[in-house]
């Protein structure tokens, strides 16, 4: 790969994704109580798992194929905070402008990810 990034934390999808997921975790604090530990637990660990395979990804990037492993990893965590999100927007837990501010934000960061992905395969 010949890149100038010289880390992880300087990729613009890590940062999207660092940041999405603090938002995510704010947003699951306000479910209820009964929910803050299933659905909740669960977009929190989907939404961190991108950041996070973002980063080890990164951290493997001397083989080409291993980094894209772990990108087509954090497009499909993205893809579960979509449908995780869709399902919490279902039960009214997040209020519409907070969903769709997310969802849209997320799936950006998806089409992001798969840019990447592509611009990466040899």
């Amino acid at each position: 790969m010949n890149n100038v990034v010289t880390g992880y934390g300087n990729l613009e999808v890590y940062k999207s994704a660092f940041g999405l997921a603090i938002k995510l975790h704010k947003i699951t604090l306000l479910f209820p109580d009964y929910e803050k530990y299933e659905l909740g637990s669960q977009l929190r660990r989907a939404a961190v798992s991108v950041a996070l395979n973002i980063a080890e990804g990164y951290g493997r990037k001397d083989s080409l194929k291993e980094f894209q492993h772990y990108l087509r990893n954090a497009l499909g965590s993205c893809n579960e905070v979509c449908v995780l999100l869709d399902i919490v927007k279902a039960l009214g837990y997040i209020q519409e402008a907070s969903y769709k501010e997310v969802f849209e934000e997320y799936d950006i960061l998806g089409k992001r990810i798969y840019r990447l992905r592509e611009k990466n395969i040899k």
